[in-house]
């Protein structure tokens, strides 16, 4: 399980390296020698196009390396989030695997948690417990349907 591909082993270098203090050194350094040369190329429009142009490619492939990061780091926060409330006797299984339904799916779920929520901090207000694990009808929603 932890063999990983190049492009993985080379993304996961590149954000832990552009992440790293020196490297934003190393990125203001190289700003600060840009703007002093300006003057002995006369601020031209050449002088202009070299920062221009090499912070529009490190941003252009930065965006894809840190995407493919953001990716795995999301599929395995999941993974352990839906680990956890499989683990979790009382927990409801039907909450597994809730990024892939739809919107609307949610939205139907997160209704049921508000009002979850509501009953509770009114449970509290009079002065009773909010602790609780009451069912949750998910219904068509536990089965995915309608995506």
């Amino acid at each position: 399980m932890k063999d990983k591909d190049a492009f993985t082993r080379f993304a996961n270098w590149t954000a832990s390296a552009a992440g790293h203090p020196q490297s934003f050194l190393l990125a203001c350094l190289i700003v600060v020698a840009w703007g002093i040369t300006g003057p002995i190329f006369g601020f031209s429009d050449t002088w202009q196009l070299v920062i221009n142009t090499g912070t529009t490619i490190v941003t252009f492939l930065m965006v894809f390396l840190i995407q493919n990061t953001q990716n795995r780091d999301s599929k395995a926060m999941q993974l352990k989030l839906d680990e956890m409330i499989r683990a979790t006797q009382g927990a409801h299984n039907a909450l597994l695997d809730l990024e892939e339904l739809s919107e609307r799916d949610l939205n139907k779920i997160r209704e049921i948690y508000v009002a979850l929520a509501t009953a509770g901090r009114s449970a509290l207000e009079k002065g009773l417990r909010d602790t609780d694990s009451p069912e949750v009808a998910l219904a068509e929603t536990a089965t995915h349907k309608g995506r």
